[in-house]
Parts: C-alpha cells; structure tokens; sequence
C-alpha cells in the first residue's frame, strides 16, 4: 500500500508543473489584473476595422490590420494562411404587416438567405410552434404561406438557452422551405426587448432552394402573435436582397512567440477575426481577439522564453461556418498541438474554468484551476469541454481544450446585433479574462506534460 502511494506521489509531481511555474504563473495572472492591452486592441480592430463579414473587403483588410498589429506587438512568424469560401452579402431589408393591421416590422436577413427579388413577396403568415412541429406540418398547410416561429429564449449563464433553441434559426428554415413555403420569419434568438434584430447564419439541406429567412426585432415578433390572436389571417409584404456573389479568399492569421526547448510542439490560443455586418463585432469576436493576443502579449513582456510554442490563431470565416477553423485543421493536421482554447463568449468575466484532457493531464488542469481560484473562478472537472468553436475540428482530432467560461447573462443582448459595440466592453472584465489565458498558457507552454490525445 505504501509503494503503491508513493508511486501516485511520484506520478503526480511528474505530471504536474514545478513550483518555478506556478509563481511564475502566478506573477503573470497579476501582472494582466493590473491592466492588460486588451481592450487597446479591440478599441484598435472596432475603430480601424469595423465589421468584418467573412469574405468581404471588411474582413481582408481586418487582416491586414492584424498582421501588423501582430507585428508591432512582437509576434514572430506572423502570416496569413489563405483559403477560399463562399460568400453571401446582406441587401434591402424591409417588411410590413399589410393586412389587417397594416405597420413597419424590423427584420435582418439570416446569413444565407434566399432573395425576394426586389419586388419583394407578399404572403400569409401561418403560426408553428416550434421545429418539431413544423417537421411533423402537412406540407399543404405551409405551401405559398410565410412560416412564422417565435419563443421563449432567456438569458442563461452558461448560454444553453441559445442551444436549446438554436435549431430555429439553423433548421427551420431549410424545412419550411422543402415543404413548400415562401419564406420564413423567425423570433431573433437573442434576450434583448430592443426593437433591433438579430442575424446569423442558416443552412439548406442538399436540393433543397434557400427561402428568404429573415429574424424579427423581439417586440416585432409579440406584435405579429397579437395580430394573428385576433383570429384574422394577416399577411405581410417583405423585401430581401441578399446575394451569394461567388467564391472569394479569407484566410486566418497567425503569430506566435517561438518555443525554446520544444519549438514543435504548439499551444492554440486564440480569436475569430470575422464578425457579422450590424454592429462592429465588439463582443463577437472582437473582444476575443484582444484577450487571446494581450494573453500572449503578457507573457513576452515579462520576458519569458515558453518550453514550447506559443501560437495566437485569428481564424477567419468563423460566423459562416467555421470554414477558417476547418482550413487551420486540415492544414496542420500532423502537427504536434498539446492544447488549443478560444475565446468566443464576449467580453464578460470567466467564471469557470473547464478542459477536455487525457489523464495525464488532469493534474496540471487542477494546478492550473487553482491558481485561477483567486480571480473568483470555479474548477470543472467534468471534463468535456470543448475549448471554443474554432477549436472543434482540433477536438475532433483527439486534441485537448481548455475553456475558461465567460458569463453569458448579457451576451444575447448584444450577440449578432447592431449594439455589438466597444462601448459595452468592460476594460477590467477583459483585464480578468486576459489574467485567466495568461496563466494557462504559461502553465501548458513551459511544462513538458502531454494533455492528449483525448478519446474521441
């Protein structure tokens, strides 16, 4: 029993990082508290940049900027790593109740929409109560009509509310239309009263023809169930132009601080560089971005030389279909990632920190959750967390992730909108974000402890 204790003791302390690191993680933690070059970067991305729809100009000069930004900060090897995607553009988006109670609504096409014409459609509105219900409808009921769906959708920390009620905006539409509707509008999956929609992406099932899909403002979407209480059929008249204008480059944007001993083998942290076209991408994912690139920024400004490579991934394409984060994997398939995170929840505080390892690296996840206790940070041991959109394709490949948890109580106010802006962005939350990726980086990137592979 003793041998047997005294082999667990050694296990541990080989798979767990020296004392040197966890005070040299500790100094890094407080050193990004007292203040970080987060939010300087994303005021830097918001302001010379603005919104950066994947495959537009937008996006192409967001990474001009970040390579120079990268640069400036004193990232080497800093590149862009092309790739072709298919690109949708936003046109005329106007809608109004006709009949019987004829007012202007407020809509945003969904990323992907089909196209009215610009002689717009007009069409009943005929009320499902949800995706099942809509896969079960009699075809018959919805052909020539518009689809209607509304819900319920509340602010939730974690922001399960958002994937419980997903499937509206992502599959909805493309069953609707093989069934023959004209168009559908859904209720925005988004917590915000505000009289503002919001977007995001759609997808159509093979053969099946995009619809116009379009996300009602909140109180647009309550005032058309009150119509439709009156017992009347309403109809509504609806323009949207959006276009699918070909194939066009993106690419993602990388920088990294070169490891010492170990230069092949390779922490990914980071950002998606895109955002959509209302609000200037703030929050999604521009906050991201600063939290990933101030984490690393930190660490070479206290003059640290990493065991291993330190790599900051700005992926493009994110918001319409991971087509970056697919490009980076397939790109980097045989290389040696230890560990990969991103930041993708806003800019609110970590509140928890979680991570997807093998067993060999449960003990350095523990050191690390505890040195992430004083920022008011709760430890996961749940162990199936994935580290970030971006990330998934690295997952999927047996890579472990780490995800430090940012409070989504407010996201879905701002998430996809026109008030995704810096304004709402917090210096010192990004501060504590920041101190949470600095310490976790250092802490993996200077030990020689191997998270993975993860079963898949």
């Amino acid at each position: 029993m003793l041998r047997s204790l005294v082999c667990a003791a050694v296990l541990f302390t080989s798979a767990a990082a020296s004392a040197s690191d966890v005070e040299t993680a500790a100094m890094l933690r407080d050193k990004a508290m007292a203040g970080s070059s987060a939010y300087a970067i994303v005021e830097s991305l918001t302001t010379e940049v603005g919104p950066r729809l994947a495959g537009t100009e937008a996006e192409a000069r967001a990474r001009d900027w970040a390579v120079a930004k990268l640069k400036a900060l004193g990232f080497r090897n800093v590149r862009v790593e092309p790739f072709d995607m298919p690109v949708w553009e936003r046109g005329v988006e106007e809608a109004a109740i006709v009949s019987p109670f004829p007012q202007p609504l407020v809509l945003t096409a969904l990323g992907n929409s089909g196209s009215t014409g610009a002689a717009g459609l007009q069409a009943e509105i005929v009320k499902i109560a949800d995706v099942d219900a809509l896969r079960a409808v009699d075809p018959k009921v919805v052909a020539g009509k518009i689809v209607f769906i509304t819900h319920r959708m509340a602010a939730t920390q974690d922001g399960s509310s958002y994937g419980y009620f997903g499937p509206i905006r992502r599959s909805a539409p493309s069953i609707a239309a093989s069934k023959g509707a004209v168009a559908i509008l859904i209720r925005s999956l988004g917590t915000s009263s505000h009289r503002f929609a919001h977007t995001g992406g759609t997808a159509w099932a093979p053969g099946v023809a995009p619809i116009p899909a379009a996300a009602l403002s909140a109180p647009d979407a309550e005032q058309i169930e009150r119509a439709l209480s009156r017992g009347k059929p309403v109809s509504v008249k609806m323009t949207l132009t959006p276009r699918v204008v070909g194939v066009r480059p993106s690419g993602n944007v990388i920088g990294e601080i070169p490891g010492a001993i170990a230069p092949e083998e390779i922490v990914v942290i980071g950002g998606h560089l895109d955002s959509w076209d209302k609000g200037t991408g703030a929050v999604d994912d521009g906050a991201g971005v600063a939290i990933a690139t101030a984490a690393a920024k930190t660490i070479m400004d206290a003059g640290l030389k990493p065991r291993r490579t330190i790599r900051v991934v700005l992926w493009g394409a994110e918001e319409v279909g991971l087509y970056g984060a697919q490009a980076y994997a397939k790109a980097h398939a045989t290389a040696k990632h230890i560990v990969a995170a991103e930041s993708d929840f806003g800019a609110d505080r970590v509140y928890k920190f979680g991570h997807r390892v093998a067993e060999s690296g449960k003990p350095l996840a523990a050191q690390i959750a505890k040195l992430l206790e004083p920022l008011g940070v709760t430890y996961d041991r749940s162990n199936d967390d994935r580290g970030g959109p971006d990330v998934g394709p690295l997952a999927a490949q047996g890579i472990a992730t780490f995800e430090p948890a940012q409070s989504g109580l407010d996201y879905f106010n701002l998430h996809h909108t026109p008030d995704d802006t810096l304004d709402k962005i917090d210096a010192k939350k990004l501060d504590q974000n920041v101190a949470v990726y600095a310490t976790m980086t250092w802490m993996v990137a200077n030990s020689d402890v191997q998270l993975g592979p993860v079963g898949q």
